[in-house]
């Protein structure tokens, strides 16, 4: 049971295993959205994760071992969503891997100790409640520089909704971050989520770290335009998918954030979105 995982995620040898027998997900142009294959492809996933937190953003935490790589105990149990460009193959011929999201279910949540969420939230008694559900985690998102376009984050999520369909997931979930540690700095966004995208409580989550309660603002204290602008991307695209939040947002030190919980069930997706990747994600879907 999820409830009695351990706080510390057992590390195993790492291993590419891709769930399924065709990897590959969806193309764009010249960009492929697919699971990783291979051992040097995760290390590639990770090399990116290092660049973008560690040397563009200066984290701290979850530095690996090996140099240059943003790695935990929980890498070896998920899967690793990546976007290669086809175009640009290095010295080596290999093509670079240009974005990347980690991908946890419950059973791979069961064999690393918890969800990676469970260190700041709640995590099972949600399980609990919607024990016939199928939950699905996200994290590690990250692009590379020069690749932050429409397109790229286009093929992330077209990448991210074929996985779900192909695996019947029937929930999204995964932490959002705001940068810095200070919330006052964010209090406006912050606001926003709490007024307008607020989980109800079937889908609420407590925090079990240091923590702020949302909304901070009274709805006449802040502009909700202005509050929008400020989101961070990734935050406007869950917004706009239908996602709502846990009423909590949590102070990470490790890794200078603060953290908002989001939760994307399937059946609120805003249809337009469904739409447009298709019911059975079909829109870039690799020939």
């Amino acid at each position: 049971m999820l409830d009695q995982f351990t706080d510390n995620p057992k590390r195993q040898p790492e291993a590419a295993r891709p769930h399924c027998d065709e990897p590959v997900l969806g193309r764009l142009g010249g960009l492929t959205v697919k699971l990783a294959e291979t051992p040097a492809e995760i290390e590639a996933a990770k090399r990116l994760r290092y660049a973008v937190f560690h040397e563009e953003r200066g984290k701290t935490g979850a530095a690996g071992a090996n140099a240059e790589l943003d790695e935990d105990a929980f890498d070896a149990h998920c899967d690793h969503l990546i976007v290669v460009d086809e175009k640009a193959g290095t010295e080596s011929k290999s093509r670079p891997v240009i974005a990347t999201y980690r991908l946890m279910n419950r059973k791979m949540a069961e064999r690393a100790g918890r969800f990676y969420s469970a260190a700041e939230y709640d995590i099972a008694s949600l399980l609990k409640r919607h024990k016939d559900l199928s939950f699905l985690e996200f994290g590690r998102s990250c692009v590379a520089p020069g690749y932050r376009d429409k397109r790229t984050v286009e093929l992330l999520w077209h990448g991210s909704w074929a996985y779900v369909r192909r695996h019947g997931h029937d929930v999204m979930f995964g932490c959002a971050s705001f940068e810095g540690t200070d919330p006052a700095v964010h209090a406006e966004a912050l606001s926003l989520l709490g007024e307008q995208a607020l989980a109800e409580d079937e889908w609420q989550v407590s925090a079990v770290a240091p923590s702020v309660s949302l909304p901070i603002l009274a709805p006449e204290a802040y502009q909700a335009r202005r509050a929008l602008r400020s989101l961070p991307p990734i935050l406007k695209g869950y917004l706009r998918l239908g996602a709502i939040f846990a009423r909590e947002a949590v102070i990470d030190h490790a890794f200078g954030t603060v953290d908002v919980l989001v939760l994307l069930p399937v059946a609120r997706l805003n249809p337009r979105y469904v739409r447009y990747y298709g019911a059975d994600a079909g829109r870039h879907k690799a020939d």
